[in-house]
């Protein structure tokens, strides 16, 4: 009997601690990070697109999806923005004398004022084969604003907006801008959304 009661007790506590449901933790850089919509615009140095800078890369109304995401270090004082290659010229216009303008690199964050930038880091997006020169990019003036953004069903959502400058540029200044206002708000996975 004492056998029995006592590996009666042994499944209960086994059966008890197999139940305890663990908790599981963010990344380092979960404040910031996240999927986003966004537009990329032509601007002069008082952030103002130029003529015909709107949708400059030509997407028109449409928005692209961009992402913020921790690096492999996994530590609080950095993050990945990262537009999906989707400002790969070359691949877009299918010509293989456009710039690569696709860019995925390291910015330094501020989590409690949350704000990024980097200065000539190292791009480490692909380029599909088109054009192998990929330029060191700059991101400037990034920021992310806590609930002021708006969703198209009306909800309020968190927006992001910086700016983005291409060392060696090919396109600058003939074109007449001096930089890239990326700007957009948080995607929601709602399809009323999208």
């Amino acid at each position: 009997m004492k056998k029995v009661l006592y590996f009666a007790a042994l499944l209960f506590c086994a059966g008890m601690t197999s139940c305890e449901k663990e908790e599981i933790g963010g990344t380092a850089t979960e404040s910031m990070a996240g999927q986003w919509y966004v537009d990329i615009d032509a601007v002069d140095a008082n952030g103002d697109p130029i003529a015909g800078g709107e949708h400059y890369f030509g997407y028109d109304e449409e928005r692209v999806l961009l992402l913020t995401y921790n690096t492999s270090a996994n530590i609080a004082s950095e993050m990945i923005v990262d537009d999906n290659g989707a400002f790969d010229l070359a691949s877009y216009y299918g010509n293989r004398a456009y710039p690569s303008y696709a860019f995925k690199c390291k910015v330094k964050i501020d989590q409690e004022n949350m704000t990024f930038s980097s200065s000539n880091a190292e791009n480490l997006a692909a380029v599909n084969g088109y054009n192998s020169t990929l330029y060191p990019v700059s991101i400037e003036e990034g920021k992310i604003l806590k609930g002021v953004g708006k969703q198209k069903n009306g909800t309020l959502c968190d927006s992001i907006v910086f700016y983005v400058r291409y060392a060696n540029d090919p396109w600058y200044p003939d074109d007449g801008y001096e930089r890239y206002k990326v700007s957009g708000i948080r995607y929601s996975g709602l399809a009323e959304n999208d």
